[in-house]
């Protein structure tokens, strides 16, 4: 039954990126969270150094900042998971125990998910078990160091999708991110695919061990969201 299922919404506690002040964009980790509550899923809200992860302040403004992010902020229960998030690396070893880990974006991601070894592990762990393994906008970020069971990287050869090289460069940030997120993909032999800057893209292959669901952008986290719940059920 879906209402079994255990799902890890993982955020970067990053709030810094090269000078450039970020964090978490919170449409998202608000949107999947309720997504997978109206599921009934069992939802662990976590982040890389534990407690209340940074929130970029751009997400927070004008039409970025939307129902389901307002419905968060003002959501004591919701709160309360967020301001207490679990440190990641005390469930990585046991990740395997849920049934899918969701990757939300932010350019704090390109901080503490990159070269992070117990994410690395367990993104190739969850892979490997047959789970679930989803991320959205700069959230692909982590998959970058995860491998395949025969050592492969994990997108190789499966079809993902991320923040756009163009969508980058649409936001000025192409000269302060370890490496652009569309490229490096490509590079690791992942069959990209991408919309119109901002267009809503969503990626599932389940062709491999697990399933790899991936999102473009934030205004692709309902669609990316709702291919997990999809897949889960």
């Amino acid at each position: 039954m879906s209402g079994s299922k255990k799902v890890v919404l993982l955020s970067t506690s990053a709030s810094e990126l090269k000078g450039h002040k970020t964090g978490l964009w919170i449409e998202e980790l608000a949107t999947p969270f309720y997504l997978f509550s109206a599921a009934g899923f069992e939802v662990t809200i976590a982040s890389i150094a534990g407690g209340e992860p940074p929130v970029d302040a751009g997400s927070k403004s004008g039409d970025f900042y939307t129902e389901d992010c307002k419905k968060f902020d003002n959501d004591e229960t919701a709160q309360k998971l967020f301001k207490d998030s679990v440190k990641f690396d005390t469930i990585a070893g046991s990740i395997t125990d849920y049934d899918c880990i969701y990757l939300a974006g932010g350019h704090g991601t390109c901080v503490d998910f990159v070269e992070n070894k117990v994410l690395d592990k367990a993104l190739s762990d969850m892979y490997a078990a047959g789970k679930v393994v989803a991320a959205d906008c700069h959230g692909p970020v982590g998959l970058c160091g995860a491998k395949k069971s025969n050592g492969e990287p994990l997108v190789k050869g499966l079809t993902v999708s991320g923040f756009t090289d163009d969508e980058e460069k649409a936001v000025g940030l192409t000269g302060i991110v370890p490496f652009l997120l569309e490229t490096k993909l490509k590079e690791l032999g992942g069959k990209y695919v991408k919309k119109d800057n901002w267009a809503v893209c969503v990626s599932c292959d389940s062709s491999g061990t697990g399933t790899l669901i991936t999102g473009q952008n934030p205004g692709s986290s309902k669609a990316c969201a709702a291919a997990v719940v999809t897949a889960l059920k």
